[in-house]
């Protein structure tokens, strides 16, 4: 908790990936940094996230360069495709127990249409040289342990990883490499003043010559005359008992992580302990709890059966930043400022290569280092409402859902 003022090279709002990721690489480079996280490290979606660590954006690569043209969105998806790759070395460098999973992705479709959209996108990841490969149903049987899906998209890239002990583990080592994480430290106030930023933080003074806001889906209301623009779009998790020994030998027995072709999309990993995670768009702490976690039962019974009567263990839920495009932003709100926001549900990857590249062209005023140019404004219409419909979606969805 910040006890006192202070002035440093870079202050970072917001202590997820994006910030611990800024923190350790700005460190890394001999400045002078300090986070500030009005919680605790990992309290948002980083720590609440499904624990995928994807290659890529949510959006197939023709839409990528259609809304963002051919150069720039090679060079976002480029960026991106890397991601995990970056992830596994921090995991590596520093020694971050976080149950890490190298074993790749499985994009799995519910329905013929879905399979027929994931041979699009095999067709179109093969064409941008990534090493993806089109299972039929047999072989995603195989490897799922489930006769519910037609076939999957296999990411070798990609992987798992249990969030909150990454996040975490980013943070010892930004720490350790002379980074001051500050917890319980809200910030209320920014502005600029002669040609520095100045924070007010749990009613201490920091000066900073540069800022990243990296709140993403939990800006809080701080008072800068600027406020990211997202959706915001709950996300839960449900975890079983761990599986007895023989379900885990048939049950994702390679341990892929997945997510479905599914317009209300979910997502199911295991963990080391042998728990079985499903997730769900939607709220737990919201009045659609009991559809969800009705539904989250129907769905294990219908996809899983064998798994329909493990008793539930733990819940939780986070909030996604979402943009009408899909597409991460990158504002720059100020001179010498920078705000990171919208991986739209990829926020592991992106998150971490965002948090790096931003550190560096902070410090360096380089521009050039960054997976997407900023921009001097970004809107989004009717955020309120749209968040609204997404919720009610995912309720009325999940009431009907994987019934019979």
């Amino acid at each position: 908790m910040l006890d006192s003022d202070l002035t440093v090279d870079l202050a970072i709002v917001g202590g997820g990936f994006t910030g611990n990721a800024a923190a350790l690489e700005a460190a890394r480079r001999g400045a002078t940094v300090a986070m500030f996280e009005a919680k605790t490290i990992g309290h948002g979606g980083s720590g609440r996230n499904v624990g995928l660590v994807n290659a890529g954006l949510w959006l197939p690569p023709e839409q990528v360069i259609e809304q963002m043209g051919a150069k720039a969105g090679q060079r976002l998806m480029g960026f991106l495709a890397d991601a995990p790759a970056r992830v596994w070395a921090l995991i590596q460098n520093h020694g971050i127990d976080c149950e890490a999973k190298r074993n790749g992705t499985l994009h799995l479709a519910h329905s013929p249409a879905g399979q027929r959209d994931l041979a699009r996108r095999h067709r179109q990841g093969r064409a941008m040289g990534w090493p993806v490969a089109l299972l039929d149903a047999s072989e995603t049987a195989r490897r799922t342990g489930s006769t519910a899906f037609h076939g999957a998209l296999f990411d070798p890239r990609a992987g798992t990883i249990q969030p909150l002990s990454y996040v975490m583990g980013i943070a010892r080592a930004a720490t350790a490499a002379g980074a001051h994480l500050h917890e319980g430290s809200r910030v209320s106030h920014i502005r600029r003043h002669q040609g520095t930023w100045h924070l007010t933080v749990n009613g201490h003074h920091v000066r900073a010559a540069n800022l990243l806001l990296a709140t993403n889906a939990y800006f809080d209301g701080i008072e800068m005359g600027f406020q990211p623009r997202i959706v915001a779009v709950s996300y839960f998790q449900i975890a079983t008992a761990p599986m007895p020994q023989a379900m885990r030998d048939r049950i994702l027995r390679r341990g892929e992580g997945c997510w479905d072709t599914h317009t209300v999309m979910s997502s199911f990993r295991t963990d080391a302990a042998g728990r079985f995670i499903i997730g769900g768009i939607g709220n737990l702490e919201g009045p659609g709890r009991d559809i969800h976690l009705g539904w989250a039962r129907r769905k294990l019974k219908q996809t899983f059966p064998e798994l329909a009567d493990l008793p539930f263990e733990y819940d939780w839920r986070g909030r996604i930043a979402m943009t009408s495009d899909h597409i991460p932003k990158l504002v720059r709100f100020g001179p010498d400022a920078l705000a990171a926001f919208g991986y739209s549900g990829r926020g592991i990857g992106p998150g971490t290569t965002f948090g790096t590249l931003a550190a560096v062209a902070l410090l360096e005023n380089d521009d050039t280092v960054l997976p997407v140019m900023p921009v001097d404004a970004h809107d989004e219409r009717l955020t309120t409402l749209r968040e609204a419909y997404y919720e009610s979606g995912a309720i009325l969805t999940h009431a009907v859902a994987a019934r019979g």
